[in-house]
């Protein structure tokens, strides 16, 4: 079974949930601590073995490009004032990976937006790490969801159980056991009924898809919200018994939600290096006026 070596990472999204911070920063540009989002899933999917990865942006985006570009003047600023540590984490992100860039015309859907990737990822079975979702873990996911393609073949979904209350807005699996943390996954449905509920198992920010995806894509028509929905066209490959998922090993940030983009920055901040015991007794401080 071939490596999985290319991912695409969905990042056209136009962040009405964190207006009006997103009116003019991208949301996957909003930082935790002192990256930006996206440069932790880049980072992710590098650590998983990824090579190329391609990123779908749209207009008003292309300071996404910037970051993982090189910056010349900066660069000689920093090597002229002998700040070579901060030089190197420069210079490392245009070195990260092939990142490429497209940008999807129309804001249609995920699955539209995956679709644009057609000729990027040719016959090859690609990661898919969406933009909104932050994912931190020693394991990368991404990795973990590679290892179980690379066993069985067939498509692979990072999965979690969620509440009652968030199954309606996300998507429910029809999952059976096969060991540990992997299932079959036969069945799903996006943003179900109640009474359409599955199980409160979601798809929560990953997946490695076989190319088949994207001829199942073009025939998708739009389903909820009047966008094309990834999950109506992944549903055919579960039905068809060619899906796996894995509840993956690790902790999500949602970046497309306020309170999600605050627990990732207090969380990450207490385990950094530099901050994490200051900011530990800042935050000890705090509670004690509230």
């Amino acid at each position: 079974m071939p490596k999985v070596k290319k991912a695409v990472i969905p990042a056209a999204g136009l962040g009405t949930r964190v207006l009006p911070a997103s009116k003019s920063m991208p949301k996957e540009m909003l930082p935790i601590v002192d990256k930006p989002a996206i440069q932790y899933i880049v980072e992710e999917a590098v650590a998983a073995g990824i090579e190329d990865i391609l990123i779908i942006t749209n207009r008003g985006k292309g300071v996404i490009e910037d970051h993982f570009d090189h910056s010349v003047e900066l660069e000689q600023r920093l090597e002229a004032s002998g700040k070579f540590d901060m030089l190197k984490q420069v210079q490392e992100l245009s070195h990260l990976a092939n990142i490429q860039f497209i940008r999807q015309r129309e804001t249609n859907g995920l699955g539209h937006a995956v679709g644009c990737a057609k000729a990027f990822v040719g016959n090859d079975p690609f990661a898919v790490l969406y933009g909104d979702d932050v994912i931190i873990s020693e394991d990368p996911v991404c990795g973990q969801l590679c290892r179980v393609y690379e066993e069985f073949g067939k498509s692979v979904v990072g999965i979690k159980s969620v509440s009652p209350e968030q199954i309606v807005r996300y998507c429910s699996l029809a999952v059976s056991p096969v060991r540990d943390n992997v299932f079959s996954v036969s069945d799903m449905i996006e943003k179900p009924a109640p009474d359409k509920i599955l199980s409160l198992y979601s798809i929560l920010g990953r997946c490695v898809l076989t190319p088949d995806i994207f001829d199942i894509l073009d025939q998708t028509k739009p389903g909820a919200g009047g966008e094309i929905q990834l999950t109506d066209a992944m549903r055919q490959q579960a039905v068809a018994g060619n899906m796996m998922g894995v509840d993956f090993i690790g902790k999500r940030y949602d970046m497309g939600n306020k309170l999600g983009i605050l627990q990732a920055n207090c969380e990450v901040a207490l385990k950094h290096p530099e901050l994490k015991d200051g900011f530990k007794a800042y935050l000890q401080e705090l509670v004690k006026t509230f």
